[in-house]
């Protein structure tokens, strides 16, 4: 495998992934969906996290005839019954932005204790192949919700979440620190590990 797309538009998960790829040594390029002609996006309509990034895999692969990565993530709170889960971008609805579902999650577990505000980001990366073949690599993140937004690095949660053992946000640690503990990192370390057992 020389090339991979990895089917997302968001410009921050393909620096992350680029650069865990170029620490792994494996000389394997990965490009964006803004390097191929655009196709219609298709609709997640899974309920998990695995089904919706095979949607986008698919789709990916269908379109550039190449081997595509997509991952579909998440935050899962236990005061709310795993929820945001799969709605997790769109928590505070179709057209809010991060600050609005940070907003939004701090003002559900309002008086809700420290010791009561477990939680975990959920990665699932799924690999698609042109002729169908498809792989999947799940990666999991726990710790609890702040009571306050701390932290300028990282996005979505991040500001909010404080990794087990931490007492920084997931948005104070460093990209390294955040790579070696995250969700994502752990699936797409995964995956690196399969794509090495390939060659």
């Amino acid at each position: 495998m020389e090339k991979v797309v990895l089917a997302t538009n968001n410009p921050k998960k393909l620096t992350e992934l680029r650069r865990v790829m170029a620490e792994s040594g494996l000389a394997v390029e990965v490009l964006g969906l803004a390097d191929f002609p655009a196709y219609p996006e298709p609709i997640e309509s899974e309920r998990s996290f695995e089904g919706n990034a095979f949607i986008k895999a698919e789709a990916a692969a269908k379109h550039t005839g190449l081997p595509s990565l997509a991952d579909d993530s998440g935050l899962e709170v236990d005061e709310l019954n795993s929820m945001p889960g799969v709605r997790s971008a769109r928590w505070a609805g179709p057209d809010c932005d991060d600050a609005a579902n940070n907003a939004l999650l701090l003002a559900q577990l309002a008086g809700v204790p420290a010791d009561q505000r477990g939680a975990r980001f959920v990665c699932a990366l799924v690999l698609v192949s042109p002729v169908g073949e498809r792989r999947l690599w799940r990666g999991e993140m726990p710790g609890r919700i702040a009571d306050e937004e701390r932290g300028a690095g990282g996005f979505g949660y991040d500001p909010l979440f404080l990794p087990d053992g931490e007492h920084r946000t997931s948005a104070e640690l460093t990209a390294a620190e955040k790579d070696a503990i995250s969700h994502r990192g752990k699936a797409v370390r995964a995956f690196i590990t399969w794509l090495g057992e390939q060659r």
